[in-house]
């Protein structure tokens, strides 16, 4: 139950969730928000998230989907990596499907459970 999770290690974090599934960026969304942290989106595709992160919104972290609506979300995890924002991946991809530049981030293989990749962002967080 996504209620009973402490409130840790996200508070006051802003966190980006761009993610195309609307069920489970819903989920994510919820998980992610129990934790204290302030969500941003979701976001469903590539080009709104890399509108959203031209304005200059304070992102602290964000969650990936690799594949949004046929596009690679790739080009938004170059503008995250220039701003310094740490992120995961969240996928039904395996990890060698990633681009070499991406090989050292953390990914989550689809189905998983929000709370436990929420609970992830955290850790992230922490060791930021």
């Amino acid at each position: 139950m996504v209620g009973a999770l402490p409130q840790q290690g996200l508070t006051g974090c802003r966190v980006l969730i761009v993610e195309d599934e609307s069920f489970l960026a819903d989920d994510l969304a919820q998980a992610v928000a129990e934790l204290g942290a302030e969500v941003i989106g979701p976001v469903p595709t590539r080009d709104e998230a890399l509108a959203l992160l031209a304005t200059g919104a304070k992102i602290d972290l964000a969650v990936l989907d690799i594949n949004l609506e046929n596009e690679a979300v790739f080009p938004v995890a170059d503008v995250l990596t220039a701003q310094g924002v740490p992120f995961l991946f969240a996928t039904g991809y395996s990890p060698a499907s990633l681009p070499a530049q991406y090989q050292h981030v953390s990914w989550w293989v689809k189905p998983f459970d929000p709370q436990t990749l929420a609970h992830a962002l955290s850790k992230l967080m922490r060791n930021r």
